[in-house]
C-alpha cells in the first residue's frame, strides 16, 4: 500500500485523538466535547474554521498552493455515538455510561483531523478544501440541518466525498458502486385500537393483538408483490407492544413500530403508501381502527455519481492499488445521511475495511454492536484517500 510517509509519521498523535473521542462520547448535537477537540487542532494547526451549522457542526477551510484552478472540494466526517453500552474490552473503553462510539465516528473524525494537518503542512494543490464535520449522523438528520443551515451556500463545492469504516471487508481495502450505495431509511408506529375486554369473552371484545398479527403478515407482502422484483427492500417489524401483563384481559390497543429500508426514492414512497393502505384497511375489516400511522423519512438512498467515482477510483488505486479495490460492490441496506448531501453535490461515499482475520477481534465485530470498536490500522489509509482526491484533482501545475 502506497500510504504517504508524513501520514505514517503522525499516525499515533491521530490515533491519541481517536482514542479520546472513543472515551467521551455524545449523541446527536451535544457533541461538543469532538467539536471542541476538532477546533481546538485545527487552531493550533493555523486552519480557519466556521461554526454555527446543526448546533456543533463546523467547516475548516484550506487552501492549496494557488487557488488558480477554481476547483472546490469537500469532505466529511461525522462525529456523534450511539446509546449503547460498551462491551469492547479496550483500554480506551468509553467513559459515558450508556454511550459509544459504535460506529466509527471517532475514526471518521480522527481520520479527517490528520488529512487537515497533512494539507495545512503541504497545500500540495491548486484549489480549495472544506473540511466539513458533521453532528447527528445516527436518524437524526445532521446533514439536512448542515444544509438548511446555509452549508453548500457557504462553501459551494464542485464535489464531496466522504468514509465509513466497513468491520465486513477485508482491512486496507475499499469497496465503492456507481449509484447506490447505501440505503434510505424510514421509521414508523402503526396504533392498532380494538375493543378490550375478558379473554374468556372474546365475541364481546375485538382483539387488537389479532388485528396487528394480521397487519404484520401483510406487510411482509410489500417486498414481495408490491415492490420490482429487480429492486430491493427490507421492511422490520422491530416492536410490539401490547397487554397489560394479565393474562385475562385482551387489550384495548396495541402498537407497531418498524423499519423500511429502500434504494430508490420511488420505492420508498411506494412502501410508505401501501404501509398506511394495507394497517388500516385491515384494522377496519376486522372492526378495528388504526389511531396514528406515525411514518418519518430519516434519510433518503447516499447514491454515488459516476464522476464522483471516477474520481474515487484514480485516489484509491494510488493508496491500495487496483487489487485492493472494488468498484462495483453490492448495495447495503444500512443507511447514512450523507444521502442528504449527495442529493446535492456529486460526489462519491465509499467503504474502508477494517476486518482483522480473528473474528473476535473488536475491528471485526459488525457496527452497532457493543463489541465493535474502530481499527487504528486503518487511519493511515483513510487520510492518505482523503489526501490523494485532492491532489488529483486539483493538482499544481508544475
Amino acid at each position: 500500500m502506497a500510504v504517504i510517509n508524513r501520514v505514517a509519521e503522525f499516525h499515533e498523535e491521530i490515533t491519541e485523538y481517536r482514542r479520546k473521542l472513543h472515551q467521551y462520547p455524545q449523541t446527536a448535537y451535544e457533541e461538543i466535547i469532538a467539536s471542541d477537540l476538532v477546533k481546538e487542532k485545527l487552531t493550533e494547526w493555523g486552519i480557519p474554521f466556521k461554526t454555527g451549522y446543526a448546533k456543533t457542526g463546523l467547516v475548516a477551510t484550506i487552501e492549496g498552493q494557488k487557488t488558480e484552478s477554481g476547483k472546490k472540494l469537500g469532505l466529511r466526517a461525522d462525529m456523534d455515538a450511539l446509546n449503547i453500552h460498551e462491551c469492547s474490552g479496550q483500554p480506551w473503553t468509553s467513559k459515558h455510561d450508556g454511550k459509544m462510539h459504535a460506529c466509527g465516528h471517532d475514526g471518521h473524525t480522527a481520520m479527517m483531523l490528520g488529512t487537515a494537518k497533512y494539507l495545512q503542512e503541504t497545500k500540495n494543490f491548486d484549489g480549495t478544501v472544506n473540511l466539513i464535520f458533521q453532528p447527528a449522523e445516527e436518524g437524526e438528520k445532521g446533514a439536512l440541518n448542515m444544509i438548511k443551515d446555509g452549508l453548500f451556500k457557504d462553501f459551494p463545492i464542485d464535489y464531496i466525498f466522504g468514509v465509513h469504516n466497513w468491520p465486513t471487508l477485508e482491512k486496507g481495502k475499499i469497496d465503492m458502486r456507481v449509484g447506490s450505495q447505501m440505503a434510505a431509511m424510514d421509521v414508523f408506529e402503526i396504533k392498532v385500537i380494538g375493543k378490550g375486554g375478558h379473554a374468556a369473552i372474546p365475541h364481546n371484545v375485538i382483539d387488537p393483538i389479532v388485528i396487528t398479527s394480521h397487519i404484520i403478515s401483510a406487510l411482509q407482502t410489500i417486498v414481495s408483490r408490491n415492490v420490482a422484483p429487480t429492486d430491493t427492500a427490507v421492511i422490520s417489524i422491530t416492536n410490539i407492544n401490547a397487554g397489560t401483563g394479565a393474562i385475562n384481559i385482551i387489550p384495548q390497543e396495541a402498537t407497531i413500530t418498524g423499519t423500511v429500508r429502500t434504494l430508490s426514492s420511488e420505492t420508498q414512497s411506494l412502501i410508505e403508501k401501501r404501509i398506511k393502505e394495507i394497517s388500516r384497511n385491515i384494522a377496519q375489516s376486522m372492526g378495528g381502527d388504526i389511531e396514528i400511522v406515525n411514518y418519518k423519512n430519516t434519510s433518503i438512498a447516499t447514491i454515488n455519481t459516476a464522476d464522483g467515482i471516477e474520481i474515487a477510483k484514480k485516489a484509491a488505486i494510488e493508496v491500495i492499488g487496483e487489487e485492493n479495490l472494488n468498484a462495483n460492490c453490492l448495495p447495503t441496506l444500512a443507511s447514512e445521511d450523507f444521502g442528504a448531501m449527495l442529493a446535492e453535490i456529486p460526489g462519491a461515499y465509499v467503504f474502508l475495511g477494517q476486518k482483522e482475520t480473528d473474528d473476535t477481534s473488536p475491528h471485526s465485530h459488525g457496527l452497532h454492536s457493543p463489541k465493535y470498536d474502530f481499527n487504528d490500522d486503518v487511519i493511515p489509509t483513510g487520510i492518505s484517500y482523503f489526501v490523494k482526491i485532492i491532489e488529483t484533482y486539483m493538482p499544481l501545475n508544475k
